[in-house]
């Protein structure tokens, strides 16, 4: 799968503009557009939509993208339900992988349709 700075380095360079250039157009160091290309830091909302302008993407397409685990969510859900952090945990401490807890949210979403 692609990642967002991958793909942001894809399309920036597609569009011929140069990273010095990319970050210029954003008001932030070249550095930064480096670190988010190389999977080092990842922008903020206000951030990522001014790549998407910048870019002529959908912001929604970015948001794909972006892997980061959503933290800050994941803790408010623990807080309000601690089923959610013996769930986390049980993940964490059986090792699984993403791919076979996804394999499994598709298969049960398709259950429930029907």
């Amino acid at each position: 799968m692609e990642t967002l700075g991958a793909f942001i380095r894809k399309v920036r360079e597609a569009k011929d503009i140069s990273l010095r250039e990319f970050a210029r157009r954003l008001d932030v160091s070249a550095a930064f557009i480096s670190d988010i290309e190389l999977g080092r830091r990842y922008p903020s909302d206000e951030m990522l939509a001014k790549i998407a302008l910048e870019l002529d993407v959908e912001v929604g397409e970015l948001k794909r993208l972006d892997t980061r685990a959503p933290v800050e969510d994941m803790k408010r859900m623990a807080e309000e339900n601690p089923n959610f952090g013996l769930a986390f945990r049980t993940l964490v401490d059986k090792n699984i992988k993403a791919e076979d807890l996804l394999a499994w949210v598709r298969h049960h979403s398709k259950q429930r349709k029907t």
